[in-house]
């Protein structure tokens, strides 16, 4: 292993196929699959606890090792994660040449959003895109980008055009001025409903009119409280 790469251990498994994925979720496991360039795809597994911790301290790269097998290196693939609960369900990796540039996904996290101008204003500050691609030798990866947004006003938009990448770094992006990073908008104003007592007085005028003092009721319109039993003989509806 490089100095400075973490490796991860995992277990093999015999096959592919979603009743054998099942069968380790409930069991704790997550399943995945290392593929690598003219090689078979070799399926693994790997405990869910183990997996999260690993790849929430951020490795772009690093050493994956097949239980029997010698550490490769790798970057993720793909990451399939609950639409709902966010666990993550399945993890591909793929085994990478250290001399040779390849493409890969990078999260893109905001800084300074406390201090720019427009959100001190109430401005709407919104993260648009919170991933984009880069090109790089696997160990120039970075594990994040950061766009500087502590100098937004209101009305303002970040491109993707005016962020500077890492060294050994490229964005991988036709137009990267047409791809917006944030936005600042004005602060969001909320219409209050207009009155409505006057119509729900004329309302209960209209359809609640009590009866005159010494008036009979309609014939059939007593009145009954509410959860009352009909009188003995009243109908209380259709027999």
């Amino acid at each position: 292993m490089a100095a400075g790469r973490e490796t991860l251990k995992v277990a093999g498994r015999e096959s592919f196929g979603s009743r054998e994925s099942r069968r380790l979720r409930r069991a704790g496991f997550v399943p995945g699959v290392l593929y690598s360039g003219g090689s078979d795809a070799r399926p693994f597994q790997v405990g869910e606890h183990e997996i999260r911790t690993f790849l929430t301290d951020g490795h772009a790269l690093f050493d994956l090792e097949i239980e029997g097998s010698r550490a490769v290196p790798v970057v993720v693939k793909e990451q399939q994660h609950h639409p709902v609960r966010g666990e993550l369900l399945h993890i591909d990796c793929f085994e990478v040449k250290l001399d040779e540039a390849i493409e890969a996904e990078v999260a893109l996290e905001l800084e300074g959003t406390e201090d720019a101008p427009g959100v001190k204003e109430g401005g709407v500050l919104e993260h648009v895109t919170r991933e984009i691609t880069v090109e790089a030798l696997p160990g120039d990866i970075p594990e994040v980008i950061h766009a500087d947004v502590s100098e937004m006003s209101i009305g303002d938009t970040i491109q993707l055009a005016v962020l500077t990448p890492p060294s050994g770094v490229k964005f991988v992006a036709d137009e990267p001025e047409e791809v917006t990073v944030a936005t600042l908008s004005p602060p969001r104003v909320e219409e209050e409903p207009e009155p409505e007592l006057e119509e729900e007085a004329e309302l209960v005028g209209e359809e609640g009119e009590e009866v005159p003092e010494g008036a009979e009721a309609p014939e059939g319109e007593e009145e009954r409280p509410e959860g009352e039993a009909p009188a003995e003989g009243e109908s209380g509806g259709e027999e």
